[in-house]
């Protein structure tokens, strides 16, 4: 048993159980899979060997942590059906390596599509607008279950869903205050332009984007109409903890595209001179600094400016 665990409290024991007995039902898992004549473990061998090739017969004992000797009997049996080719490998003549054969991935084809289409199936039974929830949980679960899990973060870019723009307001006044010292003010005005935002919200020509990093809100941005040819980017934000995931870029980007493709002729956007990093995204995309004025403003000596882009 490892080191600590006979001090986890016996009911958080019990709900982990109890989701295991849940889900393994719920996925059929203690049937054959998937109602075919095939087991959930021959199944995973057949995936890996499909999107991995080729593989040793040991990358399979230690990935899939199974028994060699159980391995040894589904390889046995997939090599009479004419499912698996083997190759001898070039670091150890000893060693052969497998791969599907064109039966094999013809064997495995349906049984991945049937895979996909039960999962969609299950997503079906859930509400549209609680989906993203169940999503963010079943990811949480991966990365604190598999901590390797998290080296490639995930990325998603999704529209605003209720309470995020008080979330967007709240990072905005911790935020600045914390690396530029702006002072109350600042987080008033941001709960002004997310509250018109809300209010004046227009889907035919205006967009908002919350940047989700491996379940957790990472930032932000939003596009509103100034005039029928012009757009405003607002409200750009990164958090400290998803710097360096080009998520700045990435929010420009979308509001780049979403303006192109309503019509639109120019992107403006309100920025100070201080507000570094983002200035270096605005200018890499083809912003141009139109308009600079010192001024004192949210506690500080500012300079503001207006930039603009040309679509």
């Amino acid at each position: 048993m490892p080191h600590g665990a006979r001090s986890i409290p016996p009911a958080d024991v019990k709900a982990v159980r109890a989701f295991n007995r849940f889900y393994t039902q719920r996925i059929g898992v203690l049937k054959r899979y998937l109602d075919t004549d095939f087991t959930l473990t021959e199944v995973r061998v057949l995936y890996e060997l499909a999107h991995r090739p080729p593989l040793a017969a040991r990358d399979l004992v230690r990935e899939l942590e199974l028994d060699a000797g159980y391995l040894s009997r589904i390889l046995r049996r997939f090599d009479d059906k004419g499912w698996v080719q083997r190759e001898p490998a070039p670091h150890d003549g000893r060693q052969s390596l497998l791969r599907l054969t064109e039966t094999g991935h013809a064997i495995f084809a349906p049984l991945q599509q049937k895979s996909r289409d039960e999962a969609a199936a299950l997503l079906a039974t859930i509400a549209p607008d609680q989906r993203p929830h169940l999503i963010d949980a079943l990811q949480t679960v991966h990365r604190l279950l598999e901590p390797k899990a998290a080296t490639a973060p995930q990325v998603v870019l999704r529209d605003p869903r209720p309470g995020d723009l008080g979330w967007v307001v709240q990072v905005h006044g911790e935020l600045y205050a914390r690396e530029y010292g702006f002072d109350a003010t600042f987080e008033a005005l941001v709960a002004d332009i997310a509250a018109k935002f809300l209010r004046n919200f227009d889907p035919g020509c205006e967009k908002g984007w919350i940047a989700v990093v491996d379940g957790r809100r990472m930032g932000c941005v939003f596009l509103v109409r100034k005039s029928a040819t012009v757009a405003q980017l607002r409200l750009l934000i990164v958090r400290p903890q998803a710097r360096g995931l080009g998520l700045g870029a990435t929010l420009t980007d979308a509001c780049i595209a979403f303006a192109r493709a309503r019509g639109y002729r120019k992107i403006m956007l309100w920025t100070q001179s201080n507000l570094v990093a983002a200035r270096a995204i605005y200018q890499a995309r083809g912003f141009v600094l139109k308009q600079s004025d010192p001024n004192s403003a949210f506690g500080q000596e500012l300079v503001s400016e207006v930039w603009e882009r040309k679509l």
